[in-house]
């Protein structure tokens, strides 16, 4: 199938499967007339990555995801390993989100939002750390 049959299939843009293409995540025969020829196998790869994209892994991670579930030898805990380390990038994130809405909140209360020149939110943002 051609790569717009492929990117409906898999629900990626064409942009995106030849990026992945460009940087080795899937390699797609090429017909005799040069046009990519995608078989379900690539299907199912870029299915994988738009997966795995969607729920935040980086690129490295989803190049060694994709290795480890192309290898029917691995050991789950390699792939353990690499979730484990995602959910604790992303429960990072969380707490940073977090403490900026916490300072957001107070900072937004703080203000009396009137028509004086006073502002906390400014005197905040202008505060040296």
């Amino acid at each position: 199938m051609n790569i717009g049959d492929a990117a409906t299939k898999a629900g990626l843009p064409a942009k995106t499967i030849r990026y992945y293409e460009d940087i080795g995540l899937v390699k797609p025969r090429r017909d005799a007339n040069g046009y990519r020829a995608f078989v379900q196998t690539d299907i199912h790869k870029l299915t994988f990555l738009a997966r795995a994209r969607a729920l935040g892994f980086s690129i490295e991670d989803c190049r060694d995801l994709l290795a480890l579930w192309e290898d029917s030898s691995r050991a789950s805990s390699d792939v353990r390993q690499i979730a484990q380390e995602h959910l604790a990038r992303i429960e990072a994130k969380i707490a940073d989100l977090e403490d900026m809405r916490d300072t957001l909140k107070t900072l937004v209360r703080d203000c009396a939002g009137d028509d004086r020149p006073d502002c906390p939110i400014l005197n905040r943002l202008g505060d040296p750390a």
